[in-house]
């Protein structure tokens, strides 16, 4: 249904007591709701509070205050066995420890035992790309191999919203782009995805839309393309002229390059417009944190 709400936020905080610090606010009100079927992606620095948060959305935290729904249910309301709602999420944390005897095969079909209705195994592990490490012990993988099976138990149990903490550290760049077409495939089908990364990149080629979280607050909710006013941001226009390279900042880069090609009469030497990346809008956003 269009504009069905997967999860609702409404003024959520959280705090932590520390000896050194006293009483510190992790999450500072936050108000955020994600769209069934979008990739939506949190943003922010370390100790943002951006863990703290989905931690509460899966379920496995509790808040101080503030209103929380998931899939249409609050995960702090539900008993620890509410199999009902488990089963129609899928979370790939930061790192897991299971069992290093079994082999990758073993571990997902065992995995795929406590869903009701979930992906075919065989199915999942190639697409997470460990068809050649199926019958490898969890033991010998490598760091980015284990990462990769990390994600095959999120989606084994074809869920309707997924939840990937920072997925693809220690992939390689093959791998990260192959885990990117596994994501859009299943937000095609239909699964809604919060994810949190600290690739902009990452966030840049998946994200329907960003959230950037600041000292536990949210300091904009927009489309990547949009995000700090990117899309309206002066352009900068270089080339290069009399060996020098010279270079302007404008919001009309079109009029700009027309003025040149006419003083050049023709091709201009090196010429290059750059618009801020998401990645400059970023760090200008987090204060370079």
């Amino acid at each position: 249904m269009a504009n069905e709400l997967a999860i609702e936020i409404s003024a959520l905080t959280k705090s932590y007591k520390s000896a050194s610090e006293g009483k510190k606010l992790a999450v500072a009100g936050i108000d955020l709701q994600v769209v069934v079927g979008e990739i939506f992606a949190i943003l922010g620095p370390n100790g943002a509070g951006k863990t703290t948060t989905v931690e509460i959305l899966e379920g496995y935290r509790s808040r101080d205050s503030g209103d929380v729904k998931v899939l249409g249910q609050d995960p702090a309301a539900l008993d620890k066995n509410s199999w009902a709602w488990r089963d129609r999420i899928g979370i790939v944390l930061q790192s897991t420890n299971d069992s290093q005897d079994l082999s990758v095969t073993e571990t997902v079909k065992h995995f795929a035992n406590y869903y009701s209705n979930p992906r075919n195994p065989d199915r999942v592990i190639a697409e997470v790309g460990l068809e050649e490490k199926r019958d490898a012990r969890i033991a010998t993988l490598s760091g980015g191999q284990r990462r990769r099976l990390d994600v095959a138990l999120g989606i084994i149990g074809n869920p309707e919203i997924l939840f990937l903490d920072e997925p693809t550290t220690g992939f390689d760049p093959e791998a990260r782009r192959a885990f990117w077409d596994l994501i859009r495939k299943l937000r095609d089908e239909g699964t809604t995805i919060l994810l949190t990364t600290h690739y902009l990149d990452e966030a840049e080629a998946l994200a329907d839309r960003v959230a950037v979280i600041v000292d536990g607050k949210i300091v904009e909710i927009a489309t990547p393309e949009n995000l700090g006013g990117r899309n309206n941001a002066k352009a900068k226009i270089s080339w290069l002229e009399n060996g020098i390279k010279q270079e302007v900042e404008s919001d009309s880069p079109t009029l700009e390059v027309a003025k040149l090609a006419e003083r050049f009469s023709g091709e201009i030497p090196e010429l290059s417009i750059i618009r801020p990346s998401l990645e400059d809008i970023y760090l200008e956003m987090i204060g370079h944190k």
